[in-house]
């Protein structure tokens, strides 16, 4: 008797994973119209409904409907700013960041509350050297920036209140290698979980922190660090699983490791079997169904067996995905907007 319910459970947990397998293998991105050719590098899903996404010229887009409509937003006074990263908070409150040279007025973080009709410089610094690169949020308030090193050291913002920002002291900080850095490409070198943790990444190395902060420690990663290749994002999808994915970008379509995992919160990485399409990936997302899902210039991949193995669904260039359970959405150079729907 016990064999046989076993065995019934075994066969429901087979046809379960078929169908879902099938869900992933049929889903696909339909394009959606941005309203604007305006490039973008940031995406962030608030929920289902509301989405925010950062962009070249000042762009800010928003949807409050699930991407039936979006508004194109132009930020006052930010024309010339380049917002590599962006973290939305509800219909009404976003944070966007501005990635560019700190001496030249680039390095800016904005704050709105009233649904984008207007936003607030919270911080900016003219610090030569400074080059802000990513930052994610632990809840409304507290949220963490990744920016080149300055001095020999990381250079990590925090912020308490989601008003004033601190650079956390060098001191705490493990050394940075020569010409070690992070990539101001996806907004997503930098990744919050639950109320304490984070990791940042550079090229080749995550640093992490368990206490918001306070302390850190720093990993070695199968990543090559390089000019133009390396680690360009993190995705934890529980407090010790994560996933790194990357790649180069002068060379973006060339088969190359794109893809490593951790089991253990960041403190030791395996490179993954190459996701498909060969080529530079940037962004990533665990699926509803325990579905990875990457994207970059080269394309999109899915894995339905934890990097094992990956079906390539496209070619389509996208540097970020962000996803609220279900619904999940990706953005790319010249207004390219979509979302992940099944067929």
């Amino acid at each position: 008797m016990i064999d046989m319910i076993n065995s019934i459970f075994k066969k429901k947990r087979f046809c379960l994973l078929i169908i879902l397998s099938v869900s992933t293998a049929q889903a696909q991105w339909v394009k959606q119209n941005a309203g604007t050719d305006a490039s973008f590098r940031s995406i962030s899903a608030a929920s289902s409904k509301v989405v925010w996404a950062g962009g070249t010229k000042g762009t800010i887009l928003k949807t409050i409907n699930g991407g039936a409509a979006w508004q194109v937003i132009k930020v006052a006074g930010a024309e010339t700013l380049d917002f590599r990263d962006i973290h939305g908070v509800n219909e009404k409150t976003a944070f966007a960041m501005s990635a560019g040279e700190a001496d030249k007025g680039a390095a800016k973080i904005f704050k709105t509350t009233d649904g984008g009709a207007n936003w607030r410089v919270v911080f900016q610094t003219t610090e030569k050297g400074a080059f802000f690169d990513s930052f994610d949020f632990w809840n409304d308030k507290e949220g963490i920036l990744i920016g080149d090193p300055v001095d020999d050291k990381p250079y990590i913002l925090r912020t308490l209140d989601g008003e004033k920002w601190d650079r956390v002291s060098p001191e705490k900080l493990p050394a940075i290698k020569p010409k070690e850095a992070s990539f101001a490409a996806s907004g997503t070198c930098v990744n919050t979980r639950n109320k304490k943790l984070a990791w940042i990444n550079t090229q080749s190395r995550v640093f992490y922190t368990t206490d918001k902060g306070e302390t850190w420690q720093v990993a070695e990663t199968p990543f090559k660090q390089g000019e133009t290749s390396g680690i360009f994002g993190l995705h934890f999808y529980t407090d010790k699983d994560g996933i790194a994915t990357g790649g180069d970008y002068k060379d973006d379509k060339k088969a190359t490791d794109n893809v490593a995992i951790t089991h253990d919160g960041g403190k030791t990485w395996t490179l993954l079997t190459q996701a498909k399409p060969d080529g530079l990936k940037e962004s990533a997302w665990m699926l509803p169904d325990n579905s990875l899902i990457v994207v970059g210039t080269s394309g999109t991949g899915v894995s339905a067996d934890n990097g094992k193995t990956w079906k390539a669904i496209d070619t389509e260039s996208f540097h970020a995905v962000s996803c609220y359970k279900n619904s999940c959405w990706a953005i790319g150079g010249k207004g390219n907007l979509a979302k992940w729907t099944g067929r």
